[in-house]
């Protein structure tokens, strides 16, 4: 016999659903505003390619996603005959959205000068994405096995630090008094989880209050920087599918080493928020939770879109919110036909980063906070290890900016300094995948199993002897050791292969106890 009941009545809309759409609304627009900030105003993009070429598609995405998980909760509320079901929140990745702009379609266009090209190699990167999670969607526990939480997380802690923290912390102090009285409120409802008045969403009062200040402040000429009105232009622009991607395919091969982990990232949270959901009481399929995530991104991909979507954290909150699954359905429609109509442009022009920025800044102190929470302490040299390479990414993309703003290349630098760029661009290079790779032989070392870290390490090698990570191409490139005009990719890898070879070689000379164990190592 089945065990499906019949549901007194699933709700369309609830009057949880309302705040619980600010919030999953709010979250989608900050991650476009950020795009388009950090494109237009690190690399000088054309907004207006933005607005017509790249939103419509990655808002598709979102709404095909949103609406599959709507109907996902129907089916589970209609399975198990409840009617508090809380479907599974979906919207933009925000550590990719970032990732992508600043280490993908950025450098592709300083080094073309081509918003076209760029966004071609955007798109093939967002497929590449998708197939990726198209593929582990199937395997996505075994990665988590394979590579420790260190790893994973702490690359996520190093964007939550670099790109999270310190690039939105420059955007908010450029309007101080916006920023600082935004992240107030974000800090007072959201960390400190105090109530604000009629109980109000605190990322919607935060992006409220922040956009009244500066629009206040700016007509009265108090901003002490460029105060910008909105044009208020809508726009028919439908995602068609396009093959330009196709286009694009060969230059973004040389971004699998930050495609790939992002798209592993999101597989495993994906895994790690569907079990959030079950204990809160919503027993999603997980598969199916990660195949709509994979196809959601594909679907942008083919259309225009330059960032990936994922399952969010949130559902427990959402669900404590009384959110059900009109705010996904609601969330989807907004984004997908604000990206068609254009209303969703005039939203991101109108808003200014500042304001969003702060929530951003959330974001990354909760995954930080996340990663220290969910790994033992031992582990947290680790978690240190992962971060650094993010933060070797983040002063590459802060040389690069000078660089270019000075309209200089690195030729032009002096000895010394230019072989201090030299190594920063090898630092940083595939930092997402070096990251993973540093906090998982790191936190195997901390466990003293020597052998796992050293094939870690052995992996290192392998992968910057091509470039995968530590290419010293500017770009990212992958290369072949002996068709380069550097030594760096041989000297890199024999200097991981010496690591591992040490390790191996303590562990024959003696065998150390696991941590905690009687005898010590």
């Amino acid at each position: 016999m089945s065990d499906a009941k019949a549901p007194t009545r699933y709700p369309w809309f609830s009057s949880g659903d309302l705040n619980a759409f600010f919030g999953l609304m709010l979250d989608n627009v900050t991650n476009l505003v950020i795009l388009t900030g950090i494109l237009v105003g690190v690399f000088k993009y054309p907004v207006e390619f933005i607005f017509t070429h790249m939103i419509p598609g990655t808002a598709l995405g979102v709404l095909f996603g949103d609406v599959v998980y709507t109907w996902m909760a129907f089916r589970l509320a209609r399975r198990t005959g409840r009617s508090d079901v809380t479907a599974m929140p979906l919207g933009l990745d925000t550590p990719s959205t970032i990732g992508i702009a600043v280490a993908v379609l950025g450098p592709v266009y300083l080094e073309t000068h081509d918003p076209m090209v760029t966004w071609q190699v955007g798109m093939a990167t967002m497929i590449f994405i998708g197939l990726v999670k198209l593929a582990f969607s199937f395997a996505g526990s075994w990665i988590q096995r394979v590579v420790p939480q260190a790893g994973l997380l702490g690359s996520l802690a190093g964007i939550g630090v670099a790109l999270l923290g310190f690039l939105p912390l420059v955007k908010l102090f450029a309007m101080p008094v916006v920023g600082l009285v935004a992240l107030g409120v974000v800090l007072y409802a959201l960390v400190a989880r105090l109530d604000l008045p009629l109980r109000l969403p605190g990322a919607a009062v935060a992006v409220l209050v922040g956009t009244g200040l500066y629009y206040a402040m700016g007509a009265g000429g108090l901003l002490g920087t460029a105060f910008h009105l909105p044009e208020l232009s809508f726009r028919f622009t439908p995602p068609l599918p396009t093959l330009g991607f196709v286009d694009g395919l060969g230059r973004a091969l040389a971004y699998l080493p930050i495609a790939v982990p992002f798209g592993l990232l999101t597989i495993v949270g994906g895994i790690n928020v569907t079990e959030s959901a079950r204990v809160a009481g919503d027993d999603y399929s997980t598969r199916d939770i990660l195949l709509t995530e994979a196809l959601a991104t594909l679907l942008a991909g083919v259309t225009g879109g330059v960032a990936q979507s994922t399952p969010y954290i949130g559902h427990p909150a959402y669900k404590a919110m009384g959110g059900r699954a009109g705010y996904t359905l609601a969330t989807g429609l907004f984004i997908g036909l604000g990206g068609i109509f254009g209303f969703v442009s005039v939203i991101v022009d109108a808003l200014p980063e500042a304001a969003v920025v702060p929530i951003l800044i959330f974001v990354g102190l909760e995954i930080i906070s996340q990663t220290f929470a969910s790994c033992p302490a031992h582990h947290y040299p680790a978690i240190g290890l992962a971060i650094l390479p993010s933060v070797a990414d983040l002063v590459m993309i802060q040389w690069s900016t000078i660089l270019g703003g000075l309209g200089l290349s690195a030729a032009a630098l002096p000895a010394e300094l230019a072989s201090q760029h030299e190594i920063v661009i090898v630092m940083g290079n595939g930092f997402i995948l070096t990251a993973m790779l540093w906090g998982a032989f790191g936190a195997h070392l901390a466990d003293r199993r020597l052998l796992r870290a050293a094939a870690f390490l052995g992996i290192c090698a392998v992968f910057s002897l091509f470039g995968v990570i530590h290419s010293p191409d500017p770009s990212g490139s992958l290369c072949l050791p002996w068709q380069v005009s550097t030594s760096w990719p041989v000297r890199i890898a024999v200097g991981y292969a010496a690591f591992g070879l040490l390790l191996l070689g303590m562990r024959l000379v003696k065998r150390p106890a696991a941590p905690g164990a009687t005898g010590g190592p």
